[in-house]
């Protein structure tokens, strides 16, 4: 399930305190698993963070400092579910919480759901293209078929609330696969073409806000990796993604 340099114990740890069961349910191990790709991509970086390519978007951040797997972005209440991102990278200036899609986009239905909690006053003026997001979203008036911009809306809200508690500029960055396929059958292009375009949507619509957004496809991604060391760790990944 992991790549040369992935430091396994620490991967499995973090994924059990997640809750999502991935490892005793047996998805962390199918071919077509997500979270397999975003740990093995970022958990090579946690003991090598100084390696760390920053991604499309997020150059302006920094150099990282840590680089975590299953990142929990609390809420500012105590009680409840808070949201877990994929990843997340500390700069000396931001926190970059990451959420990384492989087949989901192509597969999964997406929620248009929040809770009243969410109706909260808490997120702050800064925030209120994530909020009208929200209220679109809930009322039916914007309605996304590959990108899930409710689950998006929601670690929004958290990141900006943890960048808050660190003194950090929060920073969400969305990081997909464009797989050719899913359980044996091609994906077609208008589908991956439609998926790219509400990615552009979402970004136009909460540019401005204190939460920045930022989106790349793994590919893309991989392709700026220079460094000999993660240049060879660049090629293991790819031969998962051509998988």
């Amino acid at each position: 399930m992991f790549l040369p340099g992935v430091p396994a114990e620490h991967i499995l740890h973090r994924l059990e305190a997640s809750g999502d069961n991935e490892v005793a349910s047996g998805k962390l191990a199918h071919p077509e698993s997500s979270a397999a790709l975003a740990v093995n991509a970022f958990g090579w970086f946690i003991p090598s963070r100084a390696l760390f390519p920053p991604l499309p978007g997020t150059e302006d951040a920094g150099a990282a400092e840590k680089v975590e797997v299953e990142y929990c972005a609390r809420f500012p209440w105590a009680g409840g579910r808070h949201p877990w991102l994929d990843a997340a990278v500390n700069t000396s200036t931001h926190l970059i919480g990451i959420e990384s899609k492989r087949h989901e986009p192509f597969r999964d239905a997406k929620a248009g759901s929040f809770s009243a909690t969410y109706e909260r006053p808490v997120w702050g003026d800064n925030m209120a293209r994530f909020d009208r997001m929200r209220i679109a979203l809930q009322s039916g008036e914007l309605a996304f078929q590959h990108l899930d911009a409710v689950q998006l809306v929601k670690h929004a809200y958290g990141i900006v609330t943890d960048a808050r508690r660190l003194g950090k500029r929060p920073l969400l960055c969305y990081i997909y696969d464009e797989p050719r396929s899913r359980a044996g059958k091609p994906i077609p292009q208008c589908q991956i073409s439609l998926h790219r375009e509400e990615i552009a949507t979402f970004a136009s619509a909460v540019a401005g806000d204190e939460v920045q957004f930022a989106s790349s496809s793994y590919r893309a991604w991989l392709s700026q990796w220079t460094d000999p060391e993660t240049k060879i760790h660049a090629s293991a990944l790819k031969a998962r993604l051509d998988k």
